[in-house]
């Protein structure tokens, strides 16, 4: 058996996410032809079959899903090399990839990210926005070195640890009939028009699932992707949002908007970090998670 190849791996990969031999190839910018003949190839050099197409697209085959982990696996360890090697060169520095979802970069990131930077200068840090399902596949993938995400209840094989808390609340115009209360259940606040979150973000998913619990409709008018959009929205007359408490108040303050809690449990949410090992980190990304979650303790 000849030595199999990673970039021929990653189109495996690729194409299996994607589901398209096509799609695989514009993701990676080469021609379709290109990641057919590497697949091939792959196939020859394995003795079976790693793929079939079906009338939902390219699945792997018997022999392609026992790949996936193994190729996953071999990938995350290739790529570790030349970051380790960089923090060996730097002296304590290279870089550390972070993915986390809208209400943690909004609200607890900030501050400690500037605090770690501020201990360890020589560090590179690239922060990717992503909504909290998301946050999870990409350290899965390996595009992420930490994530930072909540309401995610599978991780699969990753390591999570206690990040911080924050809870919901309801945001309204000044004058709006929910205003006339300090706090409501969520379920009795459906009948008024809601500006909620694009889905797959934590939020909507709480929403969504409180909602269908309560079997009433749910007045839906506007989606959006950020929470100034929806405050700004809000502040129009619009609807009313939900989204953390931190994050309300302060548009409270610019937009001269109400807030009121909720009464729900889930309004309670925790945050949560994760990676797919601690062994697999490199030093300053071991620094980095430490100091996360010790920020979190302290």
């Amino acid at each position: 058996m000849s030595r199999l190849d990673p970039t021929s791996l990653r189109l495996f990969l690729s194409v299996v996410r994607e589901k398209s031999i096509a799609a695989a190839a514009d993701r990676h910018h080469i021609a379709a032809a290109a990641v057919s003949r590497r697949l091939s190839e792959l196939e020859r050099s394995l003795g079976t079959s790693l793929l079939r197409r079906t009338n939902r697209g390219v699945e792997p085959s018997a022999a392609g899903v026992s790949l996936l982990s193994l190729a996953q696996t071999a990938l995350n360890e290739l790529d570790r090399i030349p970051q380790a090697m960089k923090s060996h060169v730097e002296g304590g520095g290279g870089l550390v990839r972070l993915c986390a979802s809208n209400s943690a970069i909004s609200q607890f990131l900030p501050g400690d990210v500037s605090s770690f930077l501020a201990l360890n200068p020589s560090v590179e840090l690239h922060i990717d926005e992503r909504v909290s399902k998301a946050v999870v596949q990409a350290v899965r993938d390996n595009a992420a070195d930490l994530g930072v995400f909540t309401n995610v209840q599978d991780t699969g094989p990753l390591q999570t640890f206690a990040y911080r808390s924050d809870r919901l609340v309801l945001i309204a115009r000044p004058g709006h009939p929910l205003t006339r209360r300090k706090s409501w259940a969520f379920c009795d606040t459906l009948e008024h028009d809601y500006i909620d979150w694009l889905s797959g973000s934590a939020i909507n998913q709480q929403l969504t699932n409180a909602a269908a619990l309560a079997q009433r409709p749910w007045r839906l008018r506007i989606r959006v992707s950020g929470f100034d959009a929806l405050c700004m929205l809000v502040a129009s007359g619009l609807g009313v949002g939900i989204l953390p408490e931190s994050v309300a108040r302060r548009f409270a303050i610019t937009l001269g908007l109400k807030t009121c809690d909720l009464r729900d449990e889930w309004a309670e949410r925790r945050f949560t970090i994760c990676v797919r090992s601690r062994e697999s980190l490199t030093t300053p990304a071991l620094r980095l998670l430490e100091h996360l979650h010790q920020a979190a303790r302290g």
